[in-house]
């Protein structure tokens, strides 16, 4: 019976474990997520960089999986390439052994101080507050560490058990272990730092602990491979690349550590140091061996997904270069600003016709493209607010501030063009369906928004100057007969779809007026040429 309440007393220890390490990845990803997500997306095409970002954005984070979903999820939003993705996969490897050397060196110990920080600092009425929770959760990260390692010692009692534990067992057995458990709790840092503890009690033998953590290695990848459902191939290739490349590193170095098990000892001064080290170099040897390789290696997950079609045509991101001429960056930028209004348009297409057909995969298409413009849109404020601190003569600065504020209307665009998305989202919440009335004036309204949208194109690629005044009367004529048609299917309580209209047709006429007021900004620029000074 003491065994038992022993062995309740760990689970309930191992639960406040990752409890603990769940909300700290979540804090901060919360407060620094976007900066990740940022620094992957910047990393090079150099693998040895994505190498180093992925290892210290784990070492924070605490959790590799975040960081592949992380990497796979900007791989399919276009903003990272797949080559480019595959040395951040093999660095999150390496950055998640920090877990392991802490509890190893029995680091452990402060957690308290971290527990009694965090908590007075998220009382304060600062901005330092915010970093409380992430500080709390780290030492309740650790305190779950002690915790576990105080309610197992009892079992060093037993002689039975501790009989059991310690005999070494089938590797491939203590290797199947490690990755059913972590594709169970999906995180390999709960595995490797369980296997630490229990070795740091002596309830388990380095002959054990090692196929664990390794085992942990290939369990970690589940979460990876469930992320790649419904992505596009690139985003695939990120996701197989994480498996091949953790299960390879086990196949390659598994007969190896199984020969020299008699001399693991060697790698620390305890049993749970030895396993810490052993923990790193594996990670370590494995991904330097992988870099080496990484050509052959991508050919050859390319050669299994095959090239696969992008669901869309990524757009050209800013990079700002001081040395670059003005008048260059000038005509990119008009250029871009053209084929962000097209893809914008289709965004507006895409959404609309989630709207009229229902159909699963159009929406999901939707929430994608317009994940990929809130990543750009930001792109663009940065190089923007680089881009300014160049500029020479009061001609530039008078340049930049139109092109600014031309794209600042677009990316209004794209908050209506969101707001409507976000009106199909409710309606799919709460069960609405739209009936043939409602759907006939959403296809009206849509139809002669599009072809507005067609309008502006149209004028900003011959440069024709302002629209005439009959363009728009199409879309105004719309939105006024959408809102007559609008009162008595308010008047009808059981029409629930009336409120959903109601939400489309005030989008649609913010939209037109952003569209409008942007076609009015771009006349000036499509209508003349700004003449260099002399």
């Amino acid at each position: 019976m003491e065994t038992v309440q022993i062995l309740v007393a760990g689970v309930t220890a191992v639960i406040l474990f990752v409890f603990g390490l769940e909300n700290f990845s979540r804090e901060i990803e919360q407060i620094s997520g976007e900066r990740f997500r940022r620094t992957l997306a910047h990393a090079t095409r150099f693998p040895v960089v994505g190498f180093i970002i992925g290892a210290l954005v784990t070492a924070v984070i605490q959790s590799s999986s975040a960081t592949s979903v992380i990497a796979i999820g900007l791989v399919n939003a276009g903003v990272l390439s797949f080559k480019n993705s595959v040395g951040i996969v093999f660095g999150a490897n390496v950055g998640t052994t920090v877990t392991a050397q802490l509890v190893a060196f029995k680091l452990t110990a402060f957690a308290p101080v971290f527990i009694i920080a965090g908590f007075a600092l998220s009382l304060l009425r600062s901005r330092a507050s915010i970093f409380g929770k992430s500080i709390f959760y780290f030492g309740f990260v650790f305190f779950s560490l002690n915790l576990i390692s105080s309610s197992l010692q009892p079992l060093q009692n037993e002689p039975g058990l501790m009989q059991y534990l310690v005999q070494p067992q089938h590797p491939l057995l203590a290797l199947l272990v490690g990755c059913a458990f972590t594709a169970l709790v999906q995180s390999s840092s709960v595995t490797t730092g369980l296997a630490i503890i229990f070795t740091q009690q002596g309830l388990m033998g380095l002959e054990n602990a090692v196929p664990i953590i390794m085992g942990a290695n290939i369990g970690t990848t589940a979460t990876a491979l469930i992320a790649m459902l419904n992505m596009d191939a690139a985003a695939k290739k990120t996701a197989l690349s994480h498996f091949l490349f953790n299960v390879g590193g086990v196949l390659i170095f598994l007969p190896a550590v199984l020969s020299w098990s008699d001399q693991l000892h060697r790698l620390g001064d305890s049993p749970a140091v030895a396993l810490a080290n052993f923990h790193l170099i594996f990670n370590l040897a494995a991904s330097a061996l992988f870099l080496l390789l990484i050509t052959p290696f991508t050919r050859l997950v390319e050669a299994l997904i095959g090239e696969g079609k992008m669901d869309f045509q990524r757009l050209d991101i800013p990079v700002y270069q001081p040395e670059e001429a003005f008048d260059e960056v000038h005509a990119r930028l008009e250029q871009n600003l053209r084929d962000l209004l097209a893809f914008l348009q289709e965004n507006y297409n895409q959404v609309t016709l989630s709207i009229e057909s229902n159909y699963r995969n159009v929406l999901d298409s939707s929430a994608k493209r317009i994940d990929y413009i809130n990543f750009i849109e930001k792109e663009y404020l940065a190089y923007f607010s680089r881009a300014v601190g160049s500029v020479t003569d009061e001609r530039e600065s008078r340049l930049l501030l139109a092109l600014f504020t031309r794209y600042d209307y677009l990316f209004q665009i794209h908050d209506s063009i969101e707001d409507i998305f976000n009106t199909k989202r409710v309606m799919n919440r709460q069960y609405i369906e739209l009936e043939s009335d409602v759907l006939l004036v959403v296809r009206e309204l849509s139809s002669a928004t599009l072809a507005l949208f067609d309008d502006i194109h149209d004028a900003l690629i011959q440069g024709s100057g302002p629209l005439p005044e009959s363009k728009p009367h199409a879309l105004m004529a719309a939105l006024d007969e959408a809102n007559r048609d609008l009162l008595p299917l308010l008047a009808d309580t059981v029409r629930r779809d009336a409120g959903a209209l109601t939400n489309f047709v005030t989008y649609s006429r913010r939209l037109s007026d952003k569209l409008l007021n942007f076609a009015r900004l771009s006349a000036p620029a499509m209508h003349r040429q700004e003449p260099p000074d002399t």
